[in-house]
């Protein structure tokens, strides 16, 4: 929208100004009307509106008439506050970064699409909390490209299969607003697709470790052989707890910066390093049975080449990063879906 008819300022109806940015924040900019002051002097001057103790009074004033219009829409009317929010919703959150002195009330007002709602129906923070089951302990989120590469993402399955519900931040912005949307009525925000993930009470955790570390032992060598096909992009190998169908998923480190981000700051010419992250892998897939039997019939066989590049291949694709050769994970799928290696049927 045009920047240029925001807040129109009059003094003891005089007008002065037709887009008087010192009345509102920028996360407001969408916001048209007029404020009529009998308090200024008719001769104000833009270094006065920028700073003046009436201004920065009226300023504060309506930030909180917009935040509790907003509030009160939301409570009476959310179909209204929905339609509102898809449009506006992105300026919107831009205050979590820059309003510190409102910033709760600003979370209060996020909505956000989950895996417990259809493509129409948004989320506030409030509502998840209200709903989350016994025994889960923190606000689960996952961001994405957009909401299609969200709902199909590997990330979700240990999630699902626990009925925890995970919000989607597949808007652009939402890399930023992830960075200060830390917590909410107490609960953590966690990033599902970061770090390790251990889900379920002290009991889970424990049996879902000695699995893991069992798997680990018995698929060492084949780890280890996949770590050095893929050494040039992936710091660690390891078998997840995040997945329960499919056979791979990547993994950022708790600390680095997500894929969609690095993909951001690239269309916006910046530089960015490479990151390595790490290839988690499911140990009671097929895939990865049919790759042991390789490994332990020929450790250097080429044929294992071919579907550890395949795996991590299939692992950008889920995410939606491309993969650095199509054409050659093309020949690849096409030779595996033709061929047939002993004793891997």
């Amino acid at each position: 929208p045009d920047a240029r008819h925001g807040l129109h300022l009059y003094v003891k109806n005089v007008f002065i100004s037709d887009d008087c940015k010192e009345l509102l924040p920028e996360y407001f900019r969408f916001v048209r009307g007029v404020v009529d002051s009998s308090d200024l002097p008719l001769n104000v001057s833009r270094e006065m509106l920028q700073d003046d103790a009436i201004i920065r009074q009226i300023r504060k004033s309506l930030v909180s008439k917009l935040l509790d219009a907003l509030k009160t829409m939301k409570k009476k009317k959310l179909d209204d506050y929905t339609t509102f929010f898809q449009q506006f919703g992105r300026i919107l959150k831009e205050g979590i970064h820059a309003d510190f002195e409102n910033h709760d009330k600003l979370k209060d007002l996020l909505l956000y699409p989950s895996t417990a709602t259809d493509d129409t129906t948004l989320v506030s923070l409030r509502d998840y909390v209200d709903r989350m089951p016994a025994g889960q302990e923190e606000i689960y989120y996952l961001t994405a490209e957009n909401l299609e590469a969200a709902q199909h993402s590997p990330h979700l399955e240990a999630f699902a299969s626990r009925n925890y519900e995970v919000l989607f931040f597949a808007d652009p912005v939402d890399e930023w607003v992830a960075d200060r949307l830390t917590d909410y009525d107490g609960k953590k925000l966690r990033a599902i697709d970061r770090g390790d993930i251990e889900l379920g009470d002290e009991k889970e955790k424990d049996e879902t470790k000695s699995k893991r570390e069992a798997a680990a032992k018995e698929y060492e060598g084949l780890l280890e052989r996949i770590q050095k096909r893929l050494d040039e992009n992936v710091k660690e190998v390891r078998f997840s707890n995040r997945l329960t169908d499919s056979a791979c998923c990547l993994v950022s480190d708790e600390q680095s910066m997500t894929p969609t981000m690095e993909r951001l700051m690239r269309a916006m010419n910046q530089e960015v390093p490479v990151s390595k992250r790490i290839l988690e892998l499911n140990p009671e897939h097929a895939v990865l049975t049919k790759m042991k039997t390789i490994y332990d019939s020929d450790a250097e066989s080429s044929r294992l080449n071919d579907y550890v590049d395949l795996l991590y291949g299939q692992a950008l694709v889920m995410e939606g990063t491309p993969v650095p050769e199509p054409q050659a994970f093309s020949r690849l799928v096409s030779e595996l879906m033709v061929s047939s290696e002993p004793g891997t049927s």
